[in-house]
């Protein structure tokens, strides 16, 4: 994933844990508006979530942020 969408996953999941606490889960649409803006983009994080670390729909926003700092 490019250093723009890394950098907006780990801003997302501060955001949430922050609003929510350390048990807050997320998908990865979390990351992109209700509108479809960026089909690429989506597809590209969709298979980083699913087909390269086979997750489930719903993870733990610490989980994700770790992976993604971790690469």
């Amino acid at each position: 994933m490019n250093k723009k969408i890394r950098e907006k996953i780990i801003q997302v999941c501060d955001d949430k844990i922050a609003k929510k606490g350390n048990n807050v889960g997320l998908s990865f649409y979390a990351f992109f508006k209700n509108k479809n803006d960026n089909p690429t983009l989506l597809m590209e994080v969709a298979k980083w979530w699913i087909e390269t670390h086979e997750l489930d729909h719903f993870e733990k926003a610490v989980k994700i942020k770790k992976m993604v700092e971790n690469n």
